[in-house]
């Protein structure tokens, strides 16, 4: 099983004008102590206008940042929203392209529907058409990844013409693609379109092992991709995956104190409970109120990879045993020297056996699997790719209603440049 980190950017009320900058210089420095630790993956989440929840609104962004401070620890979207008022598909294409090359192919393509209102409703997306918008978007952007170029494409959400996307990515013929499963449905759906999926597993690792045979058992049996490389995989986190690791359980838990609980109940807040008022409602002040009525909400032992390191061991060999491939740890939030720490105690006490174990199951896996994936291929629907018209050309002018031009910026520039040197050649002939 491999083990990673997962970032939401939590920032609780109050903070400052530097706190934003602090917060994403402390996470880009314990990436790269992860980095040496021998963590799998850094992930990061995408929300949009959930504050104090999730600043991380720009993942790409930091994980650019990121790549450069890090050798050997992959870069995950956990995950990017697909649909196009949010990114459109040739957007998400020269993104994640782009930060495949510049980091050296470590990227994990993640890829989500978007399910709070604050989001869907900031971005005027009608909650039925999410699950449309995902696929069709996801379609797109991995055929502009891969095609040369890119020949259109005209469905319900998404219309793009042919276009050559660029850059290419570095891995080929894509990165890993995700998708993030909330539902046992959705991990259901992950296993049929050869995806990996993103399970968020709030039960602990007893439930958590029949997922995964299911999620195996769907692939084998009814997996029928469409996206060139399949990814056949299956990852944890939940609610009760915080990290917070110290020389003893005491320390721990003192170091944890009540943030831990804060995950799930800022899901609670903007998911499905909560009311919001922008810029106003506390959510940290409204948690604490939570905590003082149930202690509970808070975590502790046995809530997470919470304690000492022979502790934390314990904790992650049961998901281990439950055969999920990778497991997704949280952060606490405004935790920094106490995060420090535990990557460091996990990188010296924890992570090796675990690194150990998981090179032995990935052979193994692969060896499992190839029988396996030669019936799925044999069941592959083809990416619906119009023909490339080869007399299609773009060029001139934008024009817009009644083909009057709309963009006389460019000539306006293009004739300031000739006279430009028109008056410079004159003043070269007058000096001779």
């Amino acid at each position: 099983m491999k083990i990673s980190l997962f970032y939401e950017f939590a920032l609780p009320r109050p903070w400052t004008h530097d706190d934003e900058r602090e917060m994403f210089q402390d996470g880009l420095a314990e990436v790269e102590a992860a980095d040496k630790a021998g963590f799998s993956t850094v992930w990061l989440t995408e929300h949009h206008f959930l504050e104090e929840y999730c600043h991380s609104t720009a993942p790409e962004m930091f994980l650019a940042a990121a790549s450069q401070r890090t050798k050997d620890i992959r870069l995950g979207f956990g995950v990017m929203h697909m649909p196009p008022a949010i990114n459109h598909p040739a957007r998400v294409a020269e993104r994640v392209s782009t930060l495949d090359r510049i980091s050296g192919g470590r990227v994990e393509f993640g890829t989500g529907e978007s399910s709070s209102v604050g989001e869907l409703a900031g971005f005027n997306i009608d909650p039925a058409d999410k699950r449309g918008q995902w696929e069709e978007a996801l379609d797109v952007a991995i055929r502009c990844m891969i095609e040369e170029p890119f020949t259109g494409f005209k469905g319900n959400h998404i219309e793009m013409p042919a276009r050559n996307v660029i850059p290419k990515p570095q891995q080929l013929p894509h990165p890993p693609v995700w998708v993030a499963c909330t539902r046992p449905s959705s991990v259901q759906m992950a296993a049929q379109k050869g995806l990996g999926a993103l399970s968020f597993a709030y039960t602990g690792p007893g439930p958590l092992a029949e997922r995964v045979r299911g999620y195996y058992q769907e692939f084998e049996d009814k997996a029928e991709p469409t996206i060139p490389q399949l990814n056949p995989n299956i990852l944890a986190i939940g609610g009760d995956l915080s990290m917070m690791v110290a020389p003893t359980d005491e320390q721990a838990l003192k170091r944890l104190g009540v943030g831990g609980g804060f995950f799930s109940f800022g899901i609670m807040h903007y998911y499905m409970t909560g009311q919001h008022t922008p810029g106003r409602t506390g959510v940290w002040e409204r948690y604490l109120d939570a905590v003082k009525e149930d202690e509970t909400l808070a975590y502790g032992p046995g809530r997470g990879a919470i304690g000492s390191p022979d502790t934390v061991r314990e904790f992650l060999r049961g998901y281990e045993e439950s055969g999920v491939d990778e497991i997704i740890l949280l952060l606490n939030p405004r935790s920094h020297e106490g995060t420090m720490e535990s990557i460091e105690l996990m990188g010296k006490h924890v992570l090796p056996e675990f690194i150990e174990r998981d090179e032995k199951a990935v052979a193994a896996k692969a060896k499992r699997l190839e029988p396996v994936i030669e019936k799925v291929e044999a069941r592959r629907k083809p990416l619906a790719s119009p023909p490339f018209d080869p007399d299609y050309a773009f060029g001139g002018l934008p024009t817009g209603r009644g083909g009057k031009f709309t963009a006389s910026e460019i000539p306006e520039a293009m004739a300031e440049i000739n006279e430009g040197r028109v008056q410079a050649a004159q003043r070269a002939k007058d000096e001779q």
